[in-house]
């Protein structure tokens, strides 16, 4: 049987919300968490906070964007994981191609994310804000018999409702409750999550 492996980025491959992170830059780390955590929860649209909180992180040049984001510690695990599996695991992310290279080039796996392109080096213009079932969907349709998802907000619930197996991850912080809900399996740390897959 032929599975692919569908992980979400922020909080499950990462060990902590990238955006949060890029806001340090700016000194409004707190209120950009909040945000985010208020999002992930399903309290606010996906897509309208992550266009704002795009518009507020826009100050911020690619390039620094670029080296916040490379140091951005990653699951030591799901990082061994990804890289024994690699022809069949994919990063299902909101977060935008332009910022996410550094990660993406670490992992050397497939990306579904948000895309960007940036106007005269400066502005940032979102063209297309991925969504997650979608993704899924196009994976499966790579001739794969099975897929395993595995996040931790609301966001990726449908990414969860469209996989045959979806797993809400708990390793930075509590997965949100509709994650759980949408989920056939909870797992709170890393390596027991990659056992688990690595047995499936």
């Amino acid at each position: 049987m032929r599975t692919a492996y569908c992980f979400d980025l922020d909080g499950t491959i990462s060990t902590t919300e990238i955006l949060p992170c890029l806001a340090s830059e700016l000194g409004v780390a707190d209120e950009m968490a909040t945000l985010t955590r208020a999002t992930m929860d399903g309290h606010i649209d996906f897509e309208a906070s992550f266009r704002l909180r795009c518009l507020i992180l826009n100050q911020i040049p690619l390039a620094r964007v670029h080296e916040i984001i490379a140091d951005i510690p990653l699951n030591p695990a799901m990082l061994r994981f990804i890289h024994e599996h690699s022809q069949d695991t994919f990063i299902v992310t909101g977060n935008l191609d332009v910022w996410i290279a550094p990660i993406e080039q670490k992992c050397g796996c497939q990306v579904y994310s948000s895309k960007a392109r940036m106007i005269d080096q400066q502005e940032l213009r979102i063209t297309h804000v991925l969504e997650k079932s979608s993704a899924v969907r196009s994976i499966r349709d790579k001739g794969y018999d099975r897929v395993v998802a595995v996040g931790d907000g609301a966001n990726d619930v449908p990414m969860l409702h469209e996989a045959d197996i979806a797993i809400a991850f708990g390793g930075v912080h509590q997965p949100a409750p509709s994650a759980v809900q949408s989920a056939d399996f909870i797992i709170h740390e890393g390596e027991t999550l990659c056992r688990f897959l690595t047995s499936l």
